[in-house]
């Protein structure tokens, strides 16, 4: 199977309160690599790589409500995989 890769900007209360570690945490379970990182305007970009049941299982968790902090809106972007990813670190 293709990986692919999810990348998503995740708009609300999020910085600062954990999301960044929340969301590595659950990427990690799902065995997928990639970053979560703050952007100046208060988001938080996430992308993630590996197999798209497990990417489509970490945007279903940053939409679910039951992150730290508070998500707005999740705005997604699909592309294929790059394979240039190992682990998942907060930048």
């Amino acid at each position: 199977m293709t990986d692919v890769r999810l990348t998503a900007w995740v708009r609300g209360r999020v910085q600062g309160v954990g999301f960044r570690w929340w969301t590595r945490a659950r990427a990690l379970e799902l065995g997928l690599s990639g970053w979560a990182r703050n952007t100046e305007d208060g988001r938080v970009e996430v992308v993630a790589e590996g197999g798209r049941e497990a990417c489509e299982g970490l945007l279903s968790l940053l939409r679910a409500g039951e992150t730290p902090g508070r998500v707005d809106t999740v705005v997604e972007r699909w592309s294929d995989a790059r394979g240039n990813l190992a682990g998942f670190v907060e930048r």
